[in-house]
């Protein structure tokens, strides 16, 4: 897991500065602090730079920037390759020399045989660009489910690129200027949809995506993979899908053991973290290092029993860290890290618990995506359930719902129903993004009147060819395609990569996403019982306190704290 950052000047009159990248490279240390690389083109039209984070081959061999054998392709690379060692394999048999034992070389030398075409082949996380040296082009790339980041700057005079838009406030000819016209997407969702982001000028690479360009400007760009829209062609026991689970959960897993440093695992106590603890612990030799995550103030925030009873089910080597109202003093940093405004209030004990994690390991695998692929969230029950409601019954709830107390805190039913009653007449895709924003419903009561009036607001994420499939199905698109790379992914990378911790997330493999976004949604969601068929895969791993609780989330019970301890900071 690294940073990177380069430059392909576009004017034939101009050059890269070597202090400009480096500059760049230096603003994102935090990404990979054990070593630092750069290259330049013999014409210095071109330029990568690179932050290292050592995790296979610790020695200087595996370096970065890192060439094919004569030195024409040159790569960065940000992430982990899980089938390289097959690849590599491969590469040897038809003549390959390697000079390191890392993922990162693999790479190298598939481009050099295959081309862009070669990006298809991997099988993983990753941001990567690849200066071709020959054609006199860049290559830039980014991941699937796109767990890992890739900004990009362009002007008439350059095409610049980092791993976080910081890079781009350290170089001294690239403008960085605020948006407004970001701000109504910040506030519809609670985070930018990509591939926008809060500044002129900088977008995101989207997920699963190739962007080539050449030293003349011309460019193209082709998205390799999608969420697949078809069923299995064949109809597949529930026992059956079951048993196919398990197995491709354990072999996602198993991917993700690989690694030449102490390697652990995020442990809330929900039923994603102890699937992946339990089927590590099957994996492993020593016991799983596991760190979990508690809050004083309020006892719906806080799961660490359920945390310390997995760890005790699976003898792991646990660690607790409990999170004070005093860990709002991070909001600055976070900011920082995350190159602007977030509005997922979990960043917090994210940071905390990736800070605590990474004083013991360097890589640690997390339970992101199972909510994705199994229909885990609440959320996505009440869009089902909406789906079947008239239009009456929605006015009629909300009457009576007018009546009841203020609830408590935002996770008492009460709460919930209110929620769920106020945009339950809405379109599904504005219900869910409605659902899921912290700002959603008081939009018009935060801005001043004359600037609301200026701004136009974002329609909900398009569904394209989602259309036609079923309210649940495509609830778990949008959500996949929005909520996971725009906020909880972008989370987990910038909390732990502020830590220098790689995160490994299981549940977001490729084979086992196009297999479970391809079940029925009876193997997802029955009635009141969510993650049906992931429960039934691993129900007799679990212990039955686990398997058969809900979803709580990994919030923060921000109203104890500021009607409490904080409230002297706002009052």
């Amino acid at each position: 897991m690294c940073g990177i950052c380069g430059e392909l000047v576009l004017d034939p009159r101009d050059r890269v500065s070597v202090d400009a990248l480096t500059a760049m490279r230096s603003a994102i240390v935090h990404r990979g602090p054990d070593g630092a690389g750069l290259y330049c083109s013999p014409d210095a039209r071109a330029a990568l730079a690179f932050q290292r984070l050592r995790i296979i081959d610790l020695s200087p061999v595996a370096d970065q920037p890192l060439p094919n054998e004569d030195g024409s392709i040159q790569i960065v690379f940000n992430g982990e390759i899980y089938n390289f060692q097959e690849i590599r394999r491969e590469l040897i048999a038809r003549g390959h020399q390697f000079r390191s034992r890392s993922d990162t070389e693999t790479i190298v030398h598939l481009y050099e045989d295959e081309g862009v075409d070669a990006i298809r082949r991997l099988d993983g996380m990753f941001a990567l660009a690849i200066w071709d040296e020959r054609r006199k082009r860049l290559v830039l790339a980014r991941d699937r489910a796109g767990k890992k980041p890739l900004f990009i700057y362009r002007d008439a005079r350059r095409l610049a690129f980092a791993s976080e838009i910081k890079s781009f406030f350290s170089h001294p000819q690239i403008p960085i200027e605020i948006d407004p016209s970001s701000i109504p997407a910040y506030l519809r969702f609670g985070h930018m949809a990509s591939p926008a982001s809060f500044y002129r000028g900088v977008e995101q690479l989207p997920p699963a995506t190739v962007l080539t360009i050449d030293e003349s400007g011309a460019t193209a760009i082709d998205r390799f993979w999608r969420l697949p829209v078809e069923p299995h062609p064949r109809p597949i026991p529930r026992d059956e899908a079951a048993r196919d689970v398990a197995r491709l959960v354990t072999e996602a897993v198993k991917k993700r053991l690989v690694a030449d440093v102490p390697l652990g695992a995020f442990l809330s106590g929900g039923l994603d973290s102890s699937i992946i603890v339990g089927v590590m612990s099957r994996l492993m030799e020593q016991p799983v290092k596991t760190f979990s995550i508690g809050f004083e103030g309020d006892a719906a925030y806080d799961e660490t029993s359920y945390a310390r009873m997995v760890a005790r089910h699976f003898g792991t080597d646990h660690s607790e860290f409990r999170v004070t109202p005093h860990a709002i003093e991070l909001i600055d940093p976070l900011i920082w890290h995350h190159d602007g405004p977030f509005g997922d209030s979990s960043a917090v004990p994210t940071y905390l618990v990736a800070r605590m994690t990474r004083e013991h390991v360097t890589v640690a695998l997390s339970g992101d995506g199972g909510d994705e692929l199994f229909a885990g969230y609440l959320r996505f029950q009440a869009a089902a359930l909406a789906e079947r409601m008239p239009r009456i019954a929605g006015h009629g709830l909300r009457a009576a719902l007018r009546w009841m107390p203020t609830p408590v805190s935002d996770r008492h039913w009460l709460s919930r129903a209110k929620r769920f009653a106020r945009f339950v007449d809405l379109p599904l895709a504005d219900r869910l993004d409605s659902w899921s924003s912290p700002f959603f419903q008081n939009v018009d009561e935060w801005l001043e009147p004359d600037f609301r009036r200026s701004l136009v607001m974002p329609k909900a994420r398009a569904e394209d060819e989602a259309a036609g499939l079923s309210p649940l199905t495509r609830v778990l698109r949008q959500n996949f395609e929005g909520y996971l790379v725009d906020d909880l992914l972008v989370k987990a990378d910038r909390c732990s990569m502020a830590n220098s911790l790689e995160v490994r997330s299981p549940f977001l493999d490729r084979e086992l996403t196009e297999y479970v976004m391809a079940l029925p949604d009876a193997y997802k969601l029955a009635g009141r019982q969510r993650k049906v068929i992931l429960r039934a895969a691993f129900a007799d791993m679990l212990p039955p306190a686990v398997r058969s609780r809900g979803k709580m989330g990994f919030g923060v019970p921000l109203a104890r704290w500021f009607s409490g301890e904080l409230r002297p900071t706002w009052a």
